[in-house]
């Protein structure tokens, strides 16, 4: 049977009329309400269906057995990672000891740029820094650390001690003096060894506190010693009074004294034209060694004054050949005349050209010898330190 489409003259009965009204974005129109209901059968449909299920995210907890899984990888990370980061760090504490070195070569030279020798070693143990003396070869009671003040920017610490009477001690100078000896310098201790702070002076004896500075309980000290030579003289407390200082027939009496073959001799100065080994080739200023067991307690009889004192074990070292070469810090042991670092890679040392050079305690004991003497003749090969 053939449908033919209603013509305008055709009745539509009114039950079967449809109102379409055009769709309207405000209103609640019909094609907007159709196509809700499509979306909510269709979801009412598939939600309970086996593929919404695997799709949809399920919660889930770790298990003991995973959490420990992880925590064990994350530990053999950690073990693995952490060595590269000390190395890293200690590298960067090898480079910042260099740098000190640097700045306290550096130092010397301008010294003796200045003044015409370098900076002179002091009296002894029992002396510190006199700025009213100057930088004087003799009279300067003070050691090679004191008189290079100045040459670091640390005028205001050279200075402390004044009292505008070079030939006499008083109360303002030693109160001075005191001061000075609290005053700790982070260019003078090496990073991976200990902090500059101050350290307990364990010197109980009178007969060893400084004559020209009032005790204190706790006093500044360094990592790096001047290179003494090879040949060891002992330094002494120097002499008792300024008067005797002064004076020749005091040192008269010192055996050796004027026969230090390095760059730092007691009541005097050596000049650069006296390094005739060259300046490349001699020690001035290196790590001295220290038993890490000693590194705090102030107990250990080359590291208990303060680093401004005259002529001392304690900012001086030897190349002795007995001793052998620089040796890296070790606990139980300790030596008052070698050159050592904490440094698993070696020992630091500024030569007297300023350059710095890290030694291997490896070295051949012979050109360890001969680096510590100005003035023996010997040809020394650089690549073989």
């Amino acid at each position: 049977m053939k449908c033919n489409p209603p013509t305008a003259d055709t009745a539509v009965p009114a039950a079967t009329k449809r109102s379409f009204a055009p769709y309207s974005q405000g209103s609640n129109s019909y094609p907007r309400e159709r196509s809700r209901r499509v979306f909510s059968r269709l979801f009412d449909s598939h939600a309970g269906s086996p593929a919404a299920k695997a799709a949809s995210p399920i919660a889930a907890a770790f298990t003991l057995v995973e959490l420990l899984v992880v925590t064990t990888i994350i530990g053999i990370l950690i073990a693995l990672l952490l060595p590269a980061v000390q190395a890293a760090r200690e590298a960067a504490r090898v480079v910042q000891c260099q740098n000190h070195l640097k700045q306290i070569g550096l130092a010397w030279l301008h010294h003796e740029d200045q003044n015409g020798f370098l900076p002179a070693g002091g009296w002894g143990e029992r002396w510190v820094g006199d700025p009213d003396r100057g930088p004087h070869e003799e009279r300067q009671t003070g050691g090679w650390l004191y008189n290079i003040l100045p040459y670091l920017e640390q005028q205001a610490i050279y200075d402390m001690p004044a009292d505008g009477q070079p030939d006499s001690i008083t109360d303002q100078q030693k109160a001075g003096a005191a001061v000075m000896c609290q005053q700790p310098l982070e260019l003078m201790n090496c990073p991976s060894r200990r902090p500059a702070v101050l350290y307990p002076t364990n010197i109980v004896e009178e007969q060893f506190w400084a004559r020209n500075a009032t005790h204190t309980n706790t006093m500044a000290r360094g990592d790096y010693a001047a290179n003494g030579g090879d040949i060891y003289i002992y330094p002494g407390c120097g002499p008792a009074s300024l008067f005797l200082g002064d004076g020749k027939p005091f040192w008269n009496t010192y055996k050796g004294l004027g026969q230090e073959t390095g760059v730092n001799r007691q009541h005097g100065a050596v000049r650069l034209s006296q390094i005739t080994d060259g300046t490349s080739h001699t020690y001035l200023v290196g790590e001295k060694y220290l038993n890490p067991d000693e590194y705090f307690s102030g107990a250990f009889r080359a590291d208990n004054t303060t680093m401004y004192t005259g002529f001392d074990i304690d900012i001086c070292r030897w190349t002795v050949p007995e001793n052998g070469p620089p040796l890296p810090d070790q606990s139980g042991m300790s030596s008052e005349y070698l050159f050592g670092s904490p440094h698993a890679s070696g020992c630091n040392f500024v030569l007297c050209d300023g350059s710095v050079q890290m030694i291997n305690y490896s070295i051949n004991p012979e050109i360890h010898r001969c680096l510590g003497n100005r003035e023996d003749g010997a040809i020394i090969d650089a690549k073989s330190f």
